[in-house]
């Protein structure tokens, strides 16, 4: 059921970034915003008003007559994109090992960290040591490299262990066969936006681990199939309204 889903209510806010974040390149005028806003209801005057309130926020810029995403938020749209399709690499065994080596380090640098660890799908194993196996190719950012050192190894347990120890593999297989299963019933333009912003939410949460290290039937490849299907039937009916308001 969809009310055990990370189904977040829909804003003028919401609908245009979820638009820009899916969209290549992440630029629209303001009247193919305010088309898009109306499939769900949202006012004119409302999506131009979150309009301002983003570019006053630093979300959006506008650049000859058009709304496009902000630095920070092309990468949102670049680790969305990279969850959609990975980069992976064969797998060899080996595993990678950050340990964090600099010395007092201020709370937004911490923070920053964090996220960016989130980002490279590496897990905490304990306060300042993170890893995960070395199948994936990503490029690690300027405050990963400042603040860590990088080595490779080899667990002496069984590696199928420790994956599992590291993340909630059957709550992460668990809820994409609920999104699965919400992707074929969406039918209202509303119930599909907020169905697929979740399942992009989910999949940016994917360890992206090797198959060897995976449970059985593993459904990450099957919520991406959907999810493309899904979209692409999506689009053409979000492109045919949006054109055919602007005409």
């Amino acid at each position: 059921m969809t009310d055990t889903l990370d189904l977040r209510p829909l804003t003028a806010r919401s609908v245009v970034l979820s638009t820009l974040l899916g969209s290549h390149p992440p630029r629209m005028p303001a009247r193919h915003l305010v088309r898009v806003g109306e499939l769900f209801g949202i006012a004119e005057g409302t999506v131009r008003v979150a309009l301002s309130r983003m570019v006053a926020a630093g979300d959006l810029v506008q650049v000859d007559g058009a709304y496009q995403l902000t630095e920070r938020l092309l990468r949102r749209q670049a680790r969305q994109d990279e969850s959609r399709s990975p980069r992976t690499r064969p797998w060899d065994g080996s595993w990678e090992i950050a340990v964090i080596t600099a010395e007092r380090r201020p709370a937004a640098d911490r923070a920053a960290l964090r996220q960016a660890m989130a980002g490279l799908r590496l897990a905490e194993l304990r306060e300042g040591t993170w890893l995960r196996p070395a199948n994936l190719a990503l490029d690690r950012p300027a405050i990963v490299a400042q603040q860590c050192t990088f080595l490779l190894g080899r667990p002496e347990q069984d590696p199928r262990r420790l994956a599992a120890a590291l993340w909630d593999l059957p709550g992460w297989a668990a809820t994409a066969r609920r999104l699965i299963a919400a992707l074929d019933r969406a039918a209202p333009a509303a119930e599909h936006f907020t169905v697929s912003a979740a399942v992009l939410r989910h999949l940016m949460a994917d360890p992206l681990l090797p198959g060897e290290l995976l449970p059985d039937g593993w459904p990450g490849s099957e919520l991406r199939a959907h999810y493309e299907r899904a979209e692409a039937a999506f689009g053409r009916f979000l492109a045919d309204h949006v054109l055919s308001g602007s005409r």
